[in-house]
């Protein structure tokens, strides 16, 4: 059984995981305004502060979760990659997007409970 206080490290971790994948939007948002604008320029800010918040973040939440639970778990960023991409800029989901993230989940799990 899980205790509480792994129970918040690993809320942490999913937490960071899912603040840091609001970085490809940033990026993607930056990508369609000319360079050096307004816009631009709030983003790369935005993009730098997210960065900065992941990396203090990521540093204490890998001092408590194995360092291969947490290196797997890290990639559900593409997973939300590919759900911002269908909320935010209307991509469509293929058929191989779903095998993908099924096959991260999958890797995850199996990463996971052989680390237990």
């Amino acid at each position: 059984m899980m205790t509480n206080s792994k129970f918040k490290d690993y809320l942490a971790l999913h937490g960071v995981i899912f603040l840091s994948s609001f970085s490809i939007i940033v990026s993607k948002l930056a990508s369609d305004v000319p360079f050096l604008s307004g816009k631009f320029i709030f983003y790369f800010y935005l993009l730098n502060f997210l960065s900065v918040i992941f990396a203090i973040v990521w540093q204490q939440v890998i001092k408590r979760i194995p360092l291969n639970t947490a290196f797997s778990t890290r990639s559900l960023g593409i997973i939300w990659g590919v759900l911002w991409g269908i909320i935010f800029f209307e991509e469509k989901l293929t058929p191989m997007m779903i095998a993908g993230s099924l096959i991260i989940i999958l890797g995850i799990v199996l990463v996971v409970y052989a680390d237990e």
